[in-house]
């Protein structure tokens, strides 16, 4: 193997995406094969692209969180499930909110979240964090300096988002309830 002809690469670039438990960007699978040429290692993605997401195939490749991942095809979610012993577990309503706030005002301290929900918000902000799904960013620069949060890659993985600005505008959401306004009270509008 070269790394100039992507035929040739194709096969190790999927080996690579469906061993990996996160996606790969075309920067790190260069760093997992020397010599491999990131323009070259792109076109191979493509061509797996192609190859992979043909109709009546049971996985996809698909862009996600920066990077690419090879994953089962949604409409076989339900055959999925049978292979695991547990149920996965599902987000309250208490954390879904929580999480559409950070994800759409981060960086946001505790208080600025629970200034939005209207309700204490530490369990739910410490669940999120034993997730992964939020991070602490670091500290806000203002008296008693609190944590700040963000969301994670593991988000952008869990909620298929190839970056934040894949998350729905408030035009996509339609008109919403109390705490919907509240979360874009101030935001800037997008289209």
């Amino acid at each position: 193997m070269n790394g100039k002809d992507p035929g040739e690469l194709k096969g190790a670039v999927e080996a690579l995406l469906f061993a990996s438990p996160a996606p790969l960007t075309p920067k790190r699978i260069c760093q997992l094969m020397p010599g491999a040429d990131r323009d070259v290692v792109k076109e191979a993605i493509s061509l797996l692209a192609r190859d992979i997401n043909q109709p009546g195939r049971g996985i996809e490749l698909v862009e996600t969180a920066g990077g690419w991942r090879i994953q089962t095809r949604p409409e076989f979610a339900d055959k999925i499930r049978l292979l695991r012993r547990k149920p996965a577990q599902r987000l309250s309503r208490a954390a879904l909110e929580t999480l559409a706030i950070i994800a759409y005002r981060q960086p946001v301290t505790r208080a600025e979240i629970e200034k939005t929900r209207g309700v204490d918000s530490s369990g739910t902000i410490r669940f999120l964090l034993e997730k992964r799904l939020i991070r602490i960013t670091g500290r806000k620069d203002v008296p008693g300096r609190p944590l700040i949060y963000g969301t994670t890659r593991r988000f952008l993985e869990v909620f298929q988002l190839r970056d934040l600005k894949a998350l729905p505008s408030q035009k996509e959401l339609g008109p919403g309830k109390e705490l919907q306004r509240r979360l874009f009270e101030d935001l800037p509008e997008t289209e």
